[in-house]
């Protein structure tokens, strides 16, 4: 998913820059009522792990790979609000020290994966817990279902962009049906990984992760006696 330089004119790239400018400068502000003594540690860990899972690529036939992108999974971790600002600082550090993603198309890579992921995964994960049962053991798979949708979402968006100012000479019928298809596909490898990551931390310390507290303040505190 990572855009690279040119493949969007100017304009566009300096519209999404934009865009991703006030998004993070946003999100700096809404992430200190997120952040607390628990979530502030999550979110460095979270970002190393997006970027060290961001460089091992699995593949989806036809010879192409795909990675996590991460959106989701640190949304659920951390809120949405920290999320924006993890992703962004991973892409950013890929973008300057590793030329994974140009820097003039940086703007559009943190629409993609740190906007469109965050914002599609986190909306999605809260609709789950809103309309599924309450339970605790249901985090995982809601998360990672919130991982799968989330993907094909951000390659549509990506169409949407090149259509109004992409520069390469491909078929706009042609791109839409190669990134929803391959997208659909990496979305897969993101829901398993995302459910498998949260499952792990649920499972030990369910605190710890932001989207699974409502659960917590909601249980009732039950006391035993000393003959129960």
């Amino acid at each position: 998913m990572h855009v690279p330089d040119g493949f969007l004119d100017a304009p566009t790239s300096a519209l999404t820059g934009a865009v991703a400018v006030g998004a993070v400068g946003l999100a700096l502000v809404k992430a200190r009522d997120e952040l607390d003594d628990k979530t502030a540690p999550m979110a460095g860990l979270v970002a190393a792990f997006i970027f060290a899972v961001q460089m091992l690529n699995f593949p989806v036939g036809a010879g192409t790979s795909g990675h996590l992108m991460g959106g989701a999974l640190a949304a659920v971790l951390v809120g949405p609000w920290t999320a924006v600002l993890c992703v962004s600082v991973v892409l950013l550090v890929q973008s300057l020290l590793f030329a994974d993603g140009g820097i003039t198309a940086l703007g559009t890579n943190i629409v993609l994966m740190a906007l469109t992921t965050v914002l599609v995964g986190w909306l999605v994960f809260r609709v789950l817990q809103l309309v599924l049962p309450k339970r605790m053991s249901l985090t995982p798979a809601q998360a990672g279902v919130a991982a799968f949708a989330s993907v094909p979402v951000a390659a549509s968006v990506f169409v949407l962009l090149y259509a109004v100012g992409g520069t390469a000479d491909i078929p706009l019928d042609t791109l839409l049906t190669a990134m929803f298809g391959v997208h659909t596909l990496i979305g897969v490898g993101e829901g398993v990984i995302t459910g498998l990551a949260v499952g792990a931390i649920v499972a030990v310390r369910p605190d710890l992760v932001r989207g699974a507290r409502p659960l917590l303040e909601s249980r009732e505190l039950v006391i035993r006696g000393a003959g129960s």
